[in-house]
C-alpha cells in the first residue's frame, strides 16, 4: 500500500508528464491519501488538465483543489467578449438545440444554464467553454430533463455497468431515488477510473438530473 509520500512523489510526477500543465507552478501536498493542489495556473483549461491528471494516479482517494488561475496579460478579456465567444462555440455545437442554453459571465467566470434532455449534452456544453481564451471557470447550472421512470433508469444503469464494469460491477450498489431522476451510487471501487466509469454511466441515462456518488475508494 501507497504511503502519503509515495502517492505525493507519483501525483508530482503524473503532472510532470502532462504536457497541457506547467507543473513547475503548482504544489502537491498528501494527508492521509486526500491530495491537495495549490499555485496558479495559466487558464482554467490547465487547471482541468492538471486535476485529471492528479486523479489518475493510484492511491489519490480524495483531492482539494487550491489553485488560482492567473491569466497572462495576451489571454485577459472582458466579459463581453468571453460572453461572444460562449455564444458563438455554442452556436456552432451540434450537440444540443439552438438557443438552448443560457450563458452569464463575471469576471471572466462563465455560468451556463438551461435544460437539456441528456447528460454528454451539457458535458458538451461545458468543455466546448473551458478551453476558450480568457475563462476562469466554469459553473455547470444546466437541467435535465426526466424521461424515464425508475425502474427503466435502474435496470439501465446496472445493465451498462455489467457490460463495461465486468466484475467490478458487483462491487457498485445503485439505488434510484423516489422521484426517479437522482442516482444513488453506492459501494467499492479500486480507483478514479472506476469511480468516474460508474458516474459516467449514470449520467447517461436518459432523465436523470442528479448524482450522488457515495462510493468509496478501496485502496488494495
Amino acid at each position: 500500500m501507497k504511503t502519503d509520500l509515495d502517492v505525493q512523489r507519483d501525483v508530482i510526477a503524473e503532472l510532470d508528464w502532462e504536457p497541457s500543465v506547467d507543473a513547475a507552478h503548482i504544489g502537491v501536498t498528501v494527508n492521509g491519501g486526500v491530495v491537495t493542489l495549490t499555485g496558479h495556473v495559466a487558464s482554467y483549461a490547465e487547471k482541468f488538465d492538471a486535476e485529471r491528471a492528479a486523479q489518475r494516479v493510484s492511491g489519490v482517494k480524495a483531492m482539494a483543489v487550491a489553485m488560482d488561475v492567473a491569466l497572462p496579460a495576451f489571454s485577459l478579456r472582458t466579459d463581453a467578449d468571453i460572453a461572444g465567444a460562449v455564444e458563438n462555440v455554442l452556436l456552432w455545437s451540434t450537440h444540443f438545440p439552438r438557443d438552448a442554453l443560457k450563458v452569464v459571465v463575471e469576471n471572466g467566470w462563465v455560468t451556463l444554464s438551461g435544460n437539456l434532455d441528456w447528460q454528454y449534452q451539457r458535458r458538451a456544453a461545458v468543455a466546448s467553454v473551458q478551453h476558450l481564451m480568457g475563462v476562469t471557470g466554469v459553473s455547470d447550472q444546466i437541467l435535465i430533463h426526466p424521461e424515464s421512470t425508475m425502474g427503466d433508469i435502474k435496470l439501465g444503469i446496472e445493465s451498462a455497468l455489467k457490460r463495461y464494469a465486468k466484475g467490478d460491477a458487483r462491487n457498485i450498489n445503485v439505488k434510484v431515488s423516489v422521484k426517479g431522476d437522482e442516482v444513488t451510487l453506492e459501494g467499492h471501487v479500486h480507483n478514479w477510473a472506476e469511480r468516474n466509469l460508474a458516474l459516467n454511466t449514470a449520467w447517461d441515462a436518459p432523465g436523470v438530473r442528479g448524482v450522488v456518488d457515495k462510493m468509496d475508494i478501496a485502496i488494495l
